[in-house]
């Protein structure tokens, strides 16, 4: 029965009723099915040693971004080590990866689908400003009623959280494609999906990477608050220090979550950088291309 008297509550409440009342075997089916697959994720990042793991992120950072801060890599995550937490560190990594992976197979199409169409970007807009402005602590009900508890309803609302700021800039990203490089390509007889695919995408680049960087922290920012529905990883080790009024074990947790949240944003945000380095000169070949069309015209 419900307990609400606004007719809006009413209507949310009715709504994942009648959801959970008439498709309750599909839940059950897509939530074992993206359970197995958070499951395989972890296991597998669980299976690598940690030294392993260790040598290939501190070879990684120093690829991407210098000395400097592959030395930070390996001191945060021998920190982490040292503090007992890398089993809850790949637990949470695993709900971040599984997190931003389907938010980048879901948001990429709608950004794209925004970029090319008015009013599919209008809609998209205000749904993106309702899921970005309603609190976290929301998604939560529906999803546990719906999935029960666990990392699968705690994917889901985090995908539901994480996922705007992916959509928003890469409708932004293709819609800030120079014009001139767009003509350059129609005057040599290029399709809508060439245009995508070879101009589009590559210039947008940088723009989709600073969206993915801010999806996976938008997703660290859910750990705590998806621990509470039984996500596990650090955000249980920052709950149990609240629950028990424990100050080092909060701390320590926390320390975890900012430790991991500097290493994956300064790795990812590179990415975005490269890419806007090497998207000029193709800018300026495009340009170029174009001005050599006009004058044969």
């Amino acid at each position: 029965m419900s307990t609400s008297s606004s007719i809006f509550g009413q209507f949310a409440e009715n709504a994942v009723t009648f959801l959970f009342n008439h498709f309750q075997g599909g839940f059950n089916a897509f939530s074992s099915a993206l359970g197995a697959v958070i499951r395989l994720l972890e296991d597998g990042l669980a299976a690598i040693p940690f030294i392993a793991m260790l040598v290939i992120l501190v070879a990684f950072a120093l690829w991407r971004r210098g000395i400097v801060f592959s030395v930070f890599v390996g001191l945060a995550l021998w920190a982490i080590h040292y503090m007992g937490l890398w089993p809850q560190t790949v637990s949470t990594l695993a709900l971040v990866v599984a997190a931003t992976c389907f938010s980048l197979i879901i948001g990429v199409p709608l950004g794209i689908w925004g970029a090319r169409n008015n009013g599919v970007e209008l809609v998209l807009r205000s749904l993106l400003d309702f899921m970005q402005t309603m609190p976290a602590f929301v998604y939560l009900i529906p999803a546990v009623i719906l999935f029960g508890l666990g990392r699968v309803p705690a994917v889901i609302a985090t995908v539901v959280f994480a996922m705007p700021p992916v959509v928003r800039l890469t409708t932004l990203g293709i819609r800030q494609v120079r014009e001139e490089l767009l003509e350059a390509g129609r005057s040599f007889g290029s399709t809508d999906a060439q245009l995508l695919w070879k101009i589009q995408l590559p210039n947008a680049m940088p723009s989709i990477m600073a969206g993915v960087n801010q999806t996976i922290m938008m997703s660290l920012s859910m750990v705590v608050i998806a621990s509470m529905i039984g996500a596990g990883g650090l955000g249980e080790y920052v709950l149990s220090g609240i629950q028990r009024l424990d100050i080092g074990i909060g701390f320590e947790g926390g320390l975890g979550v900012v430790l991991l949240a500097i290493v994956l944003d300064r790795l990812t945000e590179t990415f975005g950088k490269s890419k806007k380095k090497k998207a000029r000169p193709a800018a300026k070949a495009g340009k170029a291309g174009a001005n050599d069309v006009a004058a044969r015209t």
